[in-house]
């Protein structure tokens, strides 16, 4: 059970719930842009995964070079070899990301669909050894559902990798928007 709030730290977070509540039209203003691009994706979910693919692949080109750089300067140290050959396969992905759109969309959910497997059945695992306690059922429920879309997406793998990564980001950006918008709203209510 928590313990309740003490006084300074009551008083801290009233300053934080005003000061937020200040600002409530950013709030609104944010969400209301990622309700709007979050529409945009969902309407072009095609252009929306090759965006997040050459999104992606750019980062993981910028985090390679900057593994070789970092590489280079520890050369003294045992791990060079591992950070170079790190740096490499992550600079070589990121190019291949940007340069083929298509095989990098492929890859990404390809590797989305594992990791939601290999996540649902890690926290199935984890009910099936506390299954005998209060509300882990609902660890249950998060398991099954995580296990069963990792499985829908590595059956309709590699067909689902030109849209289901859009979806996913249309899906977010809808979702933060609302959330966003709804928070705004209600600091607005709140300041009275």
């Amino acid at each position: 059970m928590t313990e309740p709030l003490q006084d300074p730290d009551r008083s801290r977070l009233q300053q934080a719930m005003q000061a937020m509540g200040a600002r409530w039209g950013w709030f609104v203003a944010v969400g209301v842009i990622l309700l709007a691009l979050g529409l945009a994706a969902g309407v072009y979910v095609l252009s929306a995964t090759l965006v997040s693919v050459l999104y992606v692949g750019i980062l993981m080109a910028l985090g390679g070079v900057g593994q070789l750089v970092h590489a280079w300067q520890v050369k003294n140290w045992p791990g060079f070899l591992f950070w170079s050959l790190s740096g490499l396969l992550y600079l070589a992905a990121g190019v291949l990301a940007v340069a083929n759109p298509a095989a990098g969309a492929a890859l990404l959910t390809l590797l989305l669909g594992a990791s939601l497997i290999g996540a649902g059945a890690f926290r199935l695992w984890v009910w099936f050894g506390n299954r005998g306690r209060e509300g882990w059922q609902w660890l249950a429920l998060s398991g099954l559902v995580t296990l069963l879309a990792g499985l829908l997406i590595a059956i309709g793998w590699p067909e689902n990798s030109v849209w289901i990564l859009g979806f996913l980001l249309a899906f977010d950006l809808l979702f933060q928007g609302w959330m966003l918008l709804f928070l705004g709203l209600a600091l607005r209510r709140a300041r009275g």
